[in-house]
């Protein structure tokens, strides 16, 4: 074996292993902000604290069970902050942690590439 082709097969099984810690992370990411809704409330709080009727306003299609229950599973994960306040009646609000704001960068991308996908394919 030539030394390029011994350099080749080391290349291969290292980017093999850089593939599945990829991959690995990649499946880390989807986990945790999997379904229709998670990425759309995270956009919405990235813009400030929203009530809970506000969050219903601004995600559209989402209904009041699921929006509790979505964000109840990104509180848990640390990406969401619910601060109940002492009025009457009781004023609750979310946003985003210091953890939640290292996604703001992500779903600013994600953004951008949903607008130029729709200039692309439907011209607008």
């Amino acid at each position: 074996m030539t030394k390029k082709v011994a350099e080749n097969i080391d290349t291969s099984e290292h980017n093999s292993a850089q593939c599945n810690q990829h991959m690995m992370a990649v499946q880390d990411a989807m986990d945790i902000l999997n379904g229709k809704w998670k990425i759309m409330i995270i956009g919405s709080l990235s813009f400030g604290k929203k009530r809970f009727m506000e969050l219903i306003r601004e995600v559209n299609g989402i209904g009041a069970k699921m929006l509790s229950k979505e964000l109840k599973d990104l509180e848990d994960n640390d990406l969401v902050k619910r601060t109940v306040y002492d009025t009457k009646p009781v004023t609750v609000e979310y946003e985003l942690t210091e953890y939640g704001h290292t996604l703001t960068e992500v779903i600013g991308s994600i953004a951008k590439w949903g607008a130029e996908h729709r200039k692309r394919i439907f011209g607008k």
